[in-house]
């Protein structure tokens, strides 16, 4: 979470700095602040909201300067307010920071013992009057490396200090920190995102460097001060649609283009001519590979519990899943012969970057499934899959849902093929049906109104639950967490099994519940779970395929019905409906649909 920018130029920079904090907002969106300076003295506007209102209160103080750090802020430390926002400054110094310091309190102790005193609650300020306190008796490098070394945690870093037009500090340890090449100027930012408008020439620190920015030299150093060359990235020069176009929220828009993302994805990976799926520069022999552990966060996690099914139905291989944030702290056997598939929309995900860093060190086959190829997960792992949906700017996943669940299910297939285990026949038809999923999704997203005159009962509802069988389980997960985070309605996802070991004493008269039964081989059992339900009051949504059959009951409140598929493929569809049906229900409620309370895009802390 947190954005950060910086700019050191030859011309004013506080518009620039603004304009790329806007494009940083999926990162935060609780407060926000710049600081500038100006005849060497430091000058701060800092506001609790949006951008937006920042750029109100910069016009009232005429904030100017050629050289200065921006932020917005999703909340660790501290409630958001005006005081907490970033940057924090001491007399000396300001600092913008993304991520937490977990020993902020110590150190607060000893610069409280000094004299120091603190404005706000988080633990940025620390870091302020940490370096101030050390640039007493020290140069401005060995201060850098000595306030590095006594920050415990995890930290993106931009600071410039007073009385120094000429230099601005980035550190990076966990978080990301990018550094832009331009002419006569510099910048420091989270991703590329903020700085692509600016320049397309990048470079990143890794964990434990920091680098002395200036305008027209960039200077890089590893944890001891020793200087380090860095690889400079050329970034494609195309410019992020940050565009709505005639849709009001960007997760509507991102909703309605999955057909097309589904398109551009499976044209990468699979050759129409040849009739085969091509996974280019795959570093090992799929002999060698006898097991696969797949880890994700949140949405993510829910991606890779549907390709243990598929890769589970279709290979030999023994494949666990796992949530990032369990994984590295578990004491893990790691396995030689076993591939360790991390997935993450934006490549940055804290958890799941720690957790694919523990492969690396143990020298574990790594394959990571991202929708930012500059990422640092991408440029941690050994073989990358690209999702190629497109920035995604809607808090809420949909899009980058879609595109996780494709590059693994063509990963799985291409897999069973190379493994034996489906004949040429079988893979063909396979890739065939896979050719049909653009056109069936569009299909899908005529069921609009429905979805919209149902979504109301949802909207109003205390809580809820989502109930599925096999493919359909991780879809009603999706289903429920998607509803949580747009609608604040407590939504559970469950094994429609499971319901009578504990579950169904939850269901009272008139309480809303979605049913996950595709006409497979569990379709039978899944209703029978729905009369379970159904006899206790519930007011079912049945979401199913099209089919000559009758549903089993006469007493399903709703239903909606997707095209018929083959199996493995229909939880595409049935994904759509529920995220239609989430974000209904927050327009019922007139909540802010892509930016959700308490919820950031990247999430890049613990």
């Amino acid at each position: 979470m947190c954005g950060i920018v910086g700019i050191i130029s030859s011309k004013e920079v506080t518009g620039r700095i603004v304009s790329s904090l806007k494009k940083l907002e999926y990162r935060g969106y609780d407060s926000a602040g710049i600081a500038t300076l100006v005849d060497g003295n430091i000058n701060e506007v800092k506001c609790e909201g949006r951008v937006d209102t920042l750029e109100k209160d910069i016009g009232k103080f005429n904030l100017t300067g050629n050289i200065g750090i921006g932020h917005v802020r999703w909340a660790t430390h501290g409630k958001p307010s005006k005081i907490n926002a970033h940057p924090h400054s001491s007399d000396q110094v300001s600092v913008v920071h993304n991520g937490i310091i977990e020993n902020s309190t110590i150190l607060k102790k000893f610069l409280l013992k000094k004299g120091y005193l603190f404005k706000s609650q988080t633990d940025t300020e620390v870091i302020a009057h940490l370096v101030t306190e050390y640039l007493k008796a020290n140069p401005l490098k060995d201060t850098i490396i000595k306030v590095l070394k006594k920050l415990n945690g995890s930290f993106a870093l931009g600071i410039i200090f007073k009385g120094q037009n000429n230099l601005m500090v980035g550190a990076r340890r966990g978080s990301p920190l990018a550094v832009g090449y331009g002419l006569s100027e510099n910048y420091l930012g989270s991703d590329s995102y903020a700085l692509k408008s600016m320049t397309n020439k990048i470079s990143y620190l890794d964990d434990g460097e920091f680098c002395i920015v200036k305008q027209d030299e960039i200077e890089f150093f590893d944890t001891h001060g020793s200087k380090v060359n860095k690889k400079v990235m050329n970034l494609s020069k195309n410019e992020i649609n940050n565009d709505k176009g005639d849709y009001k929220y960007f997760m509507e828009k991102e909703i309605d283009e999955q057909p097309s993302t589904i398109k551009s994805c499976i044209n990468e990976y699979v050759d129409k001519y040849n009739n085969q799926i091509n996974i280019y520069n795959f570093p090992w022999k799929i002999s060698s590979i006898k097991s696969v552990m797949l880890i994700g966060c949140g949405t993510a996690f829910h991606s890779c519990l549907i390709a243990k099914y598929w890769m589970e139905q279709n290979t030999t291989l023994d494949v666990s899943v796992d949530i990032a944030s369990e994984f590295r702290y578990r004491k893990v056997r790691f396995k030689k012969n076993c591939l360790y598939i991390v997935v993450s929309q934006s490549g940055e995900t804290a958890d799941t970057y720690a957790a694919l860093d523990l492969c690396k060190k143990n020298k574990m086959k790594t394959c990571a499934v991202v929708n930012v190829v500059e990422s640092s997960i991408a440029r941690e792992a050994d073989l990358v899959l690209p999702i190629y949906c497109g920035q995604e700017v809607g808090v809420a996943s949909t899009k980058a849902f879609i595109g996780q669940m494709l590059v693994l299910y063509i990963l799985s297939t291409k897999i069973s093929f190379d493994q034996k285990c489906i004949t040429k026949r079988e893979y063909q038809a396979k890739i065939k049906n896979l050719l049909t999923l653009s056109n069936t999704a569009q299909k899908t997203l005529k069921l609009d109104q429905k979805i919209f005159n149902i979504s109301k009962v949802f909207a109003n509802s205390k809580g809820t639950m989502f109930l599925g069988r096999g493919y359909s389980f991780p879809i009603a997960l999706e289903g429920a967490l998607k509803l949580k985070e747009l609608a604040y309605v407590h939504a559970e996802g469950y094994p429609a099994g499971e319901m009578k070991h504990g579950p169904l004493a939850l269901i009272e008269e008139g309480m809303p519940v979605v049913v996950l039964a595709p006409r497979d081989e569990h379709y039978k059992k899944t209703i029978s779970n729905m009369q379970e339900v159904i006899a206790r009051g519930a007011k079912v949504l049945l979401i199913t395929n099209k089919n000559k059959d009758e549903v089993i009951s006469e007493n399903v409140w709703e239903e909606i019905k997707v095209d018929k598929l083959d199996n493995e493929l229909i939880p595409f569809l049935m994904t759509i409906p529920l995220q239609k049906l989430a974000f209904y229900s927050a327009l019922e409620k007139g909540y802010d649909i892509d930016k959700p309370r308490n919820l950031a895009k990247s999430v890049t802390v613990e």
